[in-house]
């Protein structure tokens, strides 16, 4: 497996200005953001449920002047954005320089609205959505050109350090400079010992916000439990109507026991009772929906890349132990290489980049 460890060499930009909610842990994607505050477009942030998407945008909105922060879960607020957008508008735009719409997924007509809003009104407008798979149906095909699509994942290794003491965050930022240049580097080894252990803790427990502000490991373990549980009520009941779960769950179960190695889509289609077809329809579903990432193998011709079987690691490595029923330490998994090429494909993919195996 090739695959570079990037843990410590990203970036961040850390906002020193903290909203008014409790533990608010600041996140990267706020610099991007900024970038575009005023400019013309719609800022569509997308990630996993209780990423922390909500909370970010409320942080956003709260010092920016004439704002209004919407959800789409107050019902009535949705019917009136769908059944009456001019009267939305009246209520919810004209008055107001941003507004922020959150659960932008329940609006089966969200992009044909949004069109209507942006065409005749110079509001900015800010939206999230828990898929990726709901922003390209239903909101995409309107707004080419007029939309910034942004995906919010769980904490990075860097956002996770900087929440539980920034002077080691600013520690690993100062570092970063030098990682591979070839000057020698002074290591304080109790602060790289710490390293450590905050690094197995991030990649044992994850980056969910919700799990990062909890100390007790058994509580952690109960919230990922609630994580796993909303998105079964929420996503999978929402996008596939699915009479039973039995069969995704065990998909989902099989694919966290093999992470990193190449899948067989045909033992998998026999192991659930899905179709050859159904297991990579739904396969493409948890990637769309933030659970999973199917990296491709890398060849110098690209036909050989598109027909090769992909290798699934997860979005986050805390659900994925969760799914598994595993939450050792490094020294005690039996799957501890696999786990740590999970670790760092999960790393590369919240720095942008698109891993090959």
């Amino acid at each position: 497996m090739v695959l570079t460890f990037l843990a410590f060499s990203a970036k961040i930009n850390v906002i020193v200005k903290f909203s008014t909610m409790d533990k608010y842990i600041p996140r990267k994607l706020e610099k991007e953001i900024n970038k575009y505050i005023d400019g013309p477009e719609i800022i569509a942030v997308v990630g996993p449920r209780q990423c922390g998407k909500t909370t970010m945008l409320r942080h956003i909105a709260e010092r920016l002047d004439n704002s209004i922060f919407l959800s789409f879960e107050d019902h009535e607020v949705l019917e009136l954005f769908e059944t009456n957008i001019k009267q939305f508008a009246k209520l919810y735009v004209d008055k107001y320089k941003y507004v922020f719409i959150d659960e932008f997924q329940y609006s089966k007509m969200g992009g044909k609205q949004l069109k209507f809003l942006y065409d005749l009104h110079h509001t900015k407008i800010f939206i999230s959505g828990s898929s990726a798979i709901d922003l390209t149906i239903n909101a995409v095909k309107y707004l080419v050109g007029r939309v910034l699509i942004m995906s919010l994942y769980p904490l990075d290794f860097i956002e996770f350090v900087g929440y539980k003491d920034k002077k080691y965050q600013k520690y690993i930022v100062n570092s970063q400079s030098h990682f591979f240049s070839s000057k020698n580097i002074k290591i304080n080894e109790e602060w790289h010992k710490k390293l450590l252990l905050l690094y197995e803790e991030y990649i044992i427990f994850g980056g969910y916000p919700r799990i990062v502000l909890e100390n007790d490991n058994q509580t952690k373990i109960k919230k990922l439990k609630d994580i796993y549980n909303t998105y079964f009520l929420r996503d999978v009941k929402d996008f596939l109507g699915l009479t039973s779960n039995y069969k995704l769950s065990k998909l989902i179960k099989l694919l966290a026991l093999q992470i990193g190695k190449t899948v067989d889509y045909n033992q998998l289609a026999s192991q659930t009772g899905f179709s050859h077809a159904s297991v990579k329809k739904y396969m493409n579903f948890l990637e769309q929906t933030f659970i999973c990432n199917l990296v491709t193998p890398y060849y110098t011709n690209k036909i050989s890349e598109i027909v090769k079987n992909p290798r699934v690691y997860f979005l986050d490595t805390g659900l994925r132990n969760h799914i598994a029923g595993d939450f050792n330490t490094i020294g005690e998994r039996i799957d501890s290489g696999f786990f740590l090429e999970n670790a760092v494909c999960q790393q590369l993919v919240k720095r942008g980049i698109a891993p090959q195996y």
